[in-house]
Parts: C-alpha cells; sequence; structure tokens
C-alpha cells in the first residue's frame, strides 16, 4: 500500500451538520401544483449532478483538483455514483487502508460504522475551501479491491451551493487498456498523468489480494499520501478507479512491494510500477438514496 503519512489512530472531532442553503419551498397546494414542484424539483436535481456536453467538455479538457478531498493520512474524493441525486447524501471514496481505524484484515468488511472523520474539500486549484465531516464508514475492506466510502452529513446540492464544487462520477463501465488516466492526490494537490497500461488478475501484498487490479505505465510514479487519490478518466472526467499502491523496492509479494499473479500461479514482480483497483461495480452495491445493499444484483463487492 501507499504509506499513509500521519498516524491512523488519531482521535478526530465531530462538528455539526450542515444544513441546505436557503429556505425550503412553499408546499404545493394541490396534487397538480405537488406534481409540478416533485419535477421542478427533480429537473433541478438533474441540472445539478448531470452537466451539459458543453460544460463535461470543459471539465474533461483540464482535469483539475475541484472535488478532491485531503484526509489527514491519505488522498480521496467526494463521488457520486450514476443515479445519486442532488438531495442524496455525499459520499467520499478512498481505499480500505486509509481507514483511521486501521487496515482491515483479510475477509474483514466494515458497514455502517460510526465515523466522525474530516476531510478538506478543494477547488480546481488545489486551495482547500471547506471541512466535509463524516457520519459514518459506508463501506471499508482491503479483501478483493482496497476501499473504503464514507457519508458524509451534508448533501451535495448543500456543498455546490455553499462551495460551487461537484462531485466527481464513478464510471460503472470496467477501464479500457491504453486510456489515458489523471492520478489527483489531494494530499499532495499533485496530480499524474500515465495510461492503463493492463490489468492484474491477483495482485499480492503481503496479507492482501486484490482482483482485476489496474496497472500504470512508468509515468504514475505515485508516492506515499497518494493512497486513495480518485484514478480520472482523462476523456470522459470520471473516476475509474482508485490509487493503492506500487512496488517501492523490486521485493517479492511482501507490504509495499506488490507482486502480480496471472491465471496460471505465475508470479510477476514490477519494481517501480504503481497500481489501483477499479471502480466500476461500487454503483452496483447502492440503492436510491445513496444505500449500499450487498444484496442487489450485479453487486459483487465482498460481504462481512
Amino acid at each position: 500500500m501507499k504509506k499513509p503519512l500521519i498516524g491512523m489512530f488519531a482521535a478526530l472531532l465531530f462538528a455539526g451538520a450542515t444544513a441546505l442553503a436557503g429556505a425550503p419551498a412553499a408546499v404545493a397546494s394541490s396534487p397538480a401544483g405537488a406534481q409540478a414542484q416533485t419535477q421542478a424539483q427533480t429537473q433541478a436535481d438533474t441540472q445539478l449532478l448531470a452537466p451539459s456536453q458543453d460544460q463535461q467538455a470543459q471539465a474533461v479538457a483540464a482535469v483539475n483538483f475541484a472535488g478532491t478531498v485531503a484526509l489527514s493520512n491519505c488522498s480521496g474524493s467526494l463521488v457520486r455514483l450514476p443515479a445519486s441525486a442532488a438531495t442524496d447524501p455525499a459520499l467520499v471514496l478512498s481505499n480500505g487502508h486509509c481507514l483511521e481505524t486501521g487496515f482491515p484484515g483479510p475477509g474483514e468488511v466494515v458497514v455502517n460504522q460510526s465515523s466522525s472523520r474530516t476531510f478538506s474539500l478543494l477547488n480546481g486549484a488545489g486551495s482547500k475551501v471547506a471541512t466535509l465531516r463524516a457520519t459514518k464508514v459506508v463501506y471499508g475492506t482491503m479483501t478483493d479491491t482496497d476501499v473504503s466510502i464514507y457519508q458524509l452529513n451534508t448533501t451535495y446540492a448543500a456543498i455546490q451551493s455553499s462551495y460551487g464544487i461537484a462531485p466527481l462520477t464513478i464510471s460503472a463501465s470496467h477501464p479500457v487498456q491504453g486510456t489515458s488516466i489523471k492520478v489527483v492526490s489531494g494530499y499532495w494537490k499533485k496530480i499524474y498523468s500515465c495510461s492503463v497500461d493492463g490489468f492484474v488478475y491477483r495482485l499480492k501484498e503481503g496479507s492482501w489480494t486484490w482482483k482485476d487490479s489496474v496497472r500504470y505505465t512508468s509515468s504514475c510514479n505515485t508516492i506515499g499520501g497518494t493512497s486513495g487519490s480518485p484514478v480520472v478518466d482523462a476523456n470522459t472526467g470520471q473516476v475509474v478507479a482508485v490509487n493503492n499502491t506500487g512496488n517501492e523496492d523490486g521485493q517479492r509479494c511482501t507490504d509495499n512491494n506488490p507482486c502480480e499473479v496471472d491465471q496460471s500461479g505465475v508470479v510477476t514482480v514490477r519494481k517501480g510500477i504503481n497500481y489501483a483497483q477499479e471502480t466500476y461495480g461500487i454503483p452496483a452495491c447502492f440503492a436510491a438514496g445513496n444505500r449500499l445493499d450487498l444484496t442487489r444484483s450485479g453487486c459483487t463487492l465482498p460481504r462481512p
């Protein structure tokens, strides 16, 4: 794993919930009025979270730090699922090995665990614009993948209204070999540019094994503190993976020195090469309202 840079067991303070900006809308006085109000709200939600083609093109043209976050020891990002609504509780994506409670053991899955963690939200230039606060770890594991997903005490709409920052969207499609990508570290305020070199059947590091991992080309020479960074498809602007590890010393399958294992059991060591865990399987595990449901059809994330 990319080494967390600050003690993972430090106590974190909890602050009150951020209120949605603006007064609540008046209650419609008739069924027709209620329907119109609902349609208007739905349209507003769609406009907030689904930018126009021109806006998407502008965003892709210049992948920056907007929507990324810095943790106490890692990087991360404010994310939405393809079906998320503006009024849903916002989510933050990082690595399982970045959890404040320490590394989950092999086979361990954390679900809906209370958390008071804080995150520094960055704008496009990499400047901190807000402190976001979690209410819980929705999901966290280092089994098959290396991911943590936090739920915040505020909504996407409130964040965008207050700070002008929209979430990154997690793609529901498998990444493609050769795709140009950006690894955006909120901790270091640094963007790494490279391509998807290929996919690893099994990536083994110490006690952990990850499936179908992304291998970068060599120019993404990520370092400690970049753990949890979103891996952004430079063509779509969407998150396709989460940065998590690299082989530092050329050792074989040890901590900080993952090795590749193919379907025949052949082990390959690539010193200096870095890796990420795919995220396309995450959306299938969430129902309406950003509610985790590991029993949903198509959800393949490990269960507790």
